[in-house]
């Protein structure tokens, strides 16, 4: 199921992105100084359609493979090391930020877009959580609804304070050798394995110190990054039934956190709103740079972590 939702969240961003790069003209990709009656009802009707449709889809085709069940709720916030409680925190963040760019591009008010596009993640997400609810393979979980708020707060109440995104949430991946070892959970292709695989995923806080430290000679462009992973895991808790349906013991589980420099491509000056409206899709993703680990077993410095 989490492979649905990551993939809803890249497929958005992109739509959202591409959607405006197709066009040559400079100002069909720069957001109106006044409310664009055109271009609030394309994106009210694509978006409503979108999210409509992919809902539908999950249903008729992913939850229709499943037993149904009378709604029930899941406690699994123990499970994973917390990375899929991550992955729907980075979810609702992003989503709601493009949400409101959206909104911001059709001149909608800078309220309207906090209260309409920034809580477009935790609506969406709340929804298919519903859905796992009424699934006997899953469950509601209110540990999701919290990562789904945690997500959307963060995007929301950075805009509420200061007006800009000081801090955003970013997203690396590197293969890992768990994927061949159970291919079903952890992906069987590459594309499986960057949403499905936690063990190469990692979540960061990026800080862009120039916003911090404005009379500063700091780079606008340049972040310090914190970041968060795990390693070990080939099931959501340590030791998973097997085909013979013996506990499998699993190798040694650990957590994971990193320190490094981070590029805030939304600061790069450029008067192109081509290469604006691609930096900002592609400012989700960390950019590899000198990182040092601190893991339970000490301390790794790679010189070029992805």
């Amino acid at each position: 199921m989490r492979f649905f939702r990551f993939t809803y969240i890249i497929l958005f961003s992109f739509i959202s992105a591409s959607s405006f790069s197709q066009s040559s003209f400079s100002s069909f990709l720069t957001p109106s100084d006044t409310l664009n009656v055109k271009r609030k009802k394309a994106i009210i009707i694509s978006e409503t359609a979108f999210t409509g449709l992919t809902l539908l889809a999950l249903d008729q085709l992913w939850y229709a493979d499943y037993e149904r069940s009378k709604f029930h709720t899941l406690n699994d916030n123990s499970e994973w090391m917390q990375m899929d409680k991550l992955g729907h925190v980075f979810t609702s963040y992003q989503m709601g930020k493009h949400g409101a760019q959206l909104l911001n591009w059709s001149g909608v008010s800078k309220k309207n877009q906090l209260i309409y596009g920034g809580t477009l993640g935790f609506g969406f997400l709340t929804a298919v959580e519903l859905l796992d609810g009424h699934s006997k393979e899953w469950g509601f979980s209110w540990g999701d609804i919290i990562a789904n708020g945690t997500g959307t707060g963060l995007y929301i109440g950075q805009e509420l304070l200061w007006k800009e995104q000081r801090i955003a949430l970013k997203y690396s991946f590197h293969h890992t050798k768990y994927a061949k070892m159970r291919p079903d959970k952890l992906g069987e292709n590459l594309l499986e394995q960057v949403l499905k695989d936690y063990n190469g995923q990692t979540y960061w806080l990026s800080t862009n110190l120039h916003a911090f430290f404005k009379e500063s000679k700091i780079p606008k462009w340049l972040n310090v990054a914190v970041g968060y992973g795990a390693d070990g895991m080939l099931s959501g808790v340590e030791g998973y039934k097997g085909l013979d349906n013996q506990v499998v013991n699993t190798m040694p589980r650990y957590r994971q956190y990193y320190l490094s420099l981070d590029v805030n491509l939304s600061n790069i000056k450029t008067n192109s709103p081509f290469l604006k409206t691609i930096f900002s899709f592609f400012n989700m993703i960390k950019i590899p740079f000198p990182t040092l680990e601190i893991n339970k077993k000490g301390c790794v410095f790679h010189l070029f972590y992805i």
